[in-house]
Parts: structure tokens; sequence; C-alpha cells
């Protein structure tokens, strides 16, 4: 039972920001003149006038303890315990539990009364952490009262180099609320420590992100698609090259949560797209131990390594989605990964046919990596709604461009040789007399995402694990 309430007598919860309870002061001071009464004020301790026992509760200490879901709420005890209640204005009901005085004469039967302060938005999780039992199982770690919880977190290593959120319980408790899966659910191993990872520790590092909780089916989906075997997130993470994982979403959840798939979607800006990457980045810092410089041994990295995820533009419903494409039903949410590097522009402002334009794009293809390199790594091409309109315009679907920029990315084998055209990199020489293919079958992922203006699309290159397809690919997952 709560300080300061009566072991046998009545409590009501109110506020005076509700119009159901100021209907009621006076049947709450005829309550308090016929016996034990005490008031519970969640925004006035100077409300309701003419009680005696009235108590300050703008903390909601008691009101989360009494477990009050609407105001007014009118609770009977008897020997310490609650043994009646009724929530709102109900006369008969009313007068049922605390006697004749609460009949209220002059007053209408009946109105509902307002919501409780104590389960406003993010209130709830506030008082659970404060008053209750938060049922967290990461270990707490205390920051003094003179101390910056951001430092704290820099000095514990827990950044990847930029400002995280601190995760506190309330944060916690409140990003495991975007879920309906369990806290301890353990999601998978993380490389490369390969240490269990429950949901919880997803949501800690979903909040150090900046996620919002309506994030988490995203980022679980995004962290289940990274840990399918044939990502090989443990030999991405340890490799020399520059590659990391490569975020795209599809279906109606991007819409839902804001992600951007237009203008400057693979830029700064938008919160979905910047931290639902960098969840599953820090994911793999802090549960794994995936640090820079020890296992993490890119000679240069690129900038998407904070992150680097982004949405593909559904709006034309002739275009096949590339999670669709790749086998998830359509309307379904997925996310798709792939071991990318940095953005390569792509510049075409001349070609006007789509022929024209897939020799051009298939020119700028052949650099990914290096132009004598063959079936060393895939790509992903985003092609802006410029370029697309070409081939729309055209009557080309997905599956026409792909065949065609297929065709248009084979090479003698004599022009990619080693030490052809005076270069030595470049394939083995047994391979002079054959017809070479840039990238492996459905190595080339297109996606469609950027602003209506310019004639620039983006080349976006793999990583040269790739090239052991049984072995390594982008991967595709539904998200539940």
């Amino acid at each position: 039972m709560p300080d300061g309430l009566p072991n046998d007598g009545l409590v009501i919860v109110a506020k005076r920001d509700c119009p159901t309870c100021v209907l009621v002061e006076p049947v709450m001071q005829s309550l308090d003149r016929a016996g034990a009464l005490a008031v519970v004020s969640q925004d006035d301790p100077g409300f309701p006038a003419g009680v005696r026992a009235v108590i300050d509760d703008r903390a909601l200490e008691r009101s989360f303890h009494l477990d009050v879901e609407a105001v007014p709420t009118l609770i009977r005890f008897a020997g310490g315990r609650e043994v009646e209640r009724t929530v709102g204005w109900d006369r008969a009901e009313w007068v049922r539990v605390a006697g004749a005085a609460a009949a209220g004469d002059g007053l209408p039967a009946w109105q509902p009364g307002c919501g409780s302060r104590s389960v406003e938005p993010g209130v709830r999780e506030t008082l659970i952490a404060r008053y209750g039992d938060p049922g967290l199982k990461s270990r707490s770690i205390s920051v003094g009262n003179w101390d910056d919880p951001i430092e704290a977190c820099f000095e514990r290593g827990w950044s990847d180099g930029l400002p995280v959120v601190p995760p506190t319980d309330e944060r916690i408790l409140r990003m495991l609320g975007g879920t309906e899966r369990k806290p301890d659910e353990v999601v998978g191993l993380i490389p490369p420590n390969l240490a269990p990872c429950t949901v919880e520790k997803v949501a800690i590092n979903a909040v150090m992100a900046g996620c919002k909780p309506e994030y988490m089916p995203v980022v679980l989906g995004v962290l289940e698609a990274a840990l399918d075997p044939l990502f090989v997130l443990h030999g991405l993470l340890c490799t020399t090259h520059f590659s990391g994982p490569l975020v795209i979403i599809n279906g109606p959840i991007a819409r839902a949560i804001g992600m951007n798939s237009g203008t400057n979607a693979l830029g700064q800006g938008n919160r979905a797209n910047a931290t639902i990457g960098r969840a599953l980045q820090l994911i793999v810092r802090n549960v794994g131990g995936g640090l820079p410089g020890a296992i993490d041994r890119a000679t240069l990295g690129n900038p998407g390594k904070y992150t680097f995820c982004f949405a593909e533009d559904e709006s034309d419903p002739a275009w096949e989605p590339l999670s669709v494409r790749r086998g998830i039903a359509p309307g379904k949410n997925a996310v798709t990964l792939f071991h990318g590097e940095g953005v390569n522009g792509f510049i075409d402002q001349k070609s006007r046919t789509p022929e024209e334009l897939v020799r051009s794009l298939a020119m700028g293809l052949f650099g990914v990596g290096h132009p004598k390199l063959c079936g060393a790594g895939n790509a992903v091409l985003v092609l802006s709604p410029e370029h697309y309109l070409i081939f729309k315009e055209a009557g080309w679907d997905r599956r026409r461009l792909e065949d065609a920029l297929f065709q248009a990315l084979k090479r003698p084998g004599r022009d990619v040789i080693r030490g052809a055209h005076d270069v030595p990199e470049g394939m083995p020489p047994s391979m002079a007399d054959q017809v070479v293919d840039k990238f492996q079958p459905d190595g080339l992922l297109i996606v469609r995402a950027g602003g209506e203006a310019g004639l620039f699309s983006a080349i976006i290159g793999g990583w040269p694990g790739q090239s052991v397809r049984d072995e390594c690919q982008a991967v595709t997952h539904e998200i539940r």
C-alpha cells in the first residue's frame, strides 16, 4: 500500500486538468465530510478545495503504485487492501463503492474521465524505471552526479566516434515498447566474439544510435539478416577492404516510420535512415566486440561504416521492388543487406534512349573495384528518377533492364587479363579467349531512389568476398 493512504477508507486519484474531476469536486468534499478520504492529486496540490487530505502526487509515484489508467479513479480500501474500484463518474457506481455521500445531487448521471498522467506517452516507462522493477538484465553502470553521461559513454568505448544517447532504463523500456518480442529472447550470436545478443541489448544499442521505438522491428530484422551465414558478417568485419553493411528497406514500414527514399536518400538528414544503420554497427561493436583497429582491419574503410541505410522508392507500381525480385511477397516488409563500399557517382546527362543509357551505365559499372577485375565483387546500382524515366518511357521493366546490363557487362578476356593495356592487374591469362562477365548472375542489384531532379545515379561496389558465390551473397529477409 503506498504511503499516506488510509488502511480503511476511500482514495480518489484526480487532476485539475480533467473536466470530470472538476465536475465531481463537490462529491469529493461531501465524501471528506462523511469519513476517511485521501485525494491523490496529480497536477495541483491545491485541488480539490475543501478536502483535508490532499496528497501531492506530481511525481506520480502513488498513481503508479495504484496502477491508475484514468481519472477520476475511486478506490475503497479495507485492512490495507483494495476491495473496490470505479473509474470516471458514474453516480450508481460511486454510491455503490462509497455510499450515499457520493450521490452528487445535481450532477449528470455519467461522464467519462480522462487519461491519467501516469500513462501519458513516455511517462509509464520513466515511472517503471524510477519506482518499479524494470526487469532489465543488462549490467547497470552508475554515473556520478557531476559526470557527463555522454562523455561516460565515450570513455567506456560504446561510441562509433560520434556522441551516443545514454541508455537509461526508461529509454530502454521505451525502446522495448516498439516490439512484442521478449527482452530476454536471444536474436543471435554477434561476431567476432560470438556474444549472445538479446532483444534487450538490441534496444540498448538502438537507444544509443538515436532510434525511435517504432524502428525496433526494422532494427531487429536488419540484425537477423546480418547474422544469416550467407552474409558472412565476421568476414566482412575483419576484411582490409572498404566494405561494410549496406541496408536497403522495402515495404510499407519504410513509409510508416518516415524513411527517405527520395532527395538525398544516401545522405544525411533523415533520422530513420541514419539511426537504423547506425544501430547495427553499434551492436557489432558493443555486443560482438568488432572494434576498428582490432578485428576491424579495413585499410581505409568508408563513411558508410557509421551508417549506410535507405529505403527503395516504391512509388511506381510498374517497378518491381528489390525485395520482390529477391523472393519476398509483394506488400511485405523486407531488408536487403549488401556488402557495400562507398558511393561512386554516375553522371550521364546526354543519353536519351535505354540502349544508350545501358551502354553508359555499363562503362561506369565496369570500374567497380578495377576495370580489369571481373567476378571479384558485385554491385548495387541506385537508379535515380530521371534515369529511370528513360527506361520507363520506353516500356522497359526491371527484368529487361537487368538482362540488358548483364549483356552489356561482358568483355573479351584478352581486354581484362593481366598485362593487357600494360596494366599488371587483371584476370588470369588463361581467360584470354573467353567472354568474361563483370558480375556474377544476379550479382548486380538495382534499386530505385533519389530526388526527381538530376541525371545522376549511384554505383556502390561490393566486397571481393562475394566472389565465392556459394558462401557469400547479399541477403534479403522479411521483417517480422
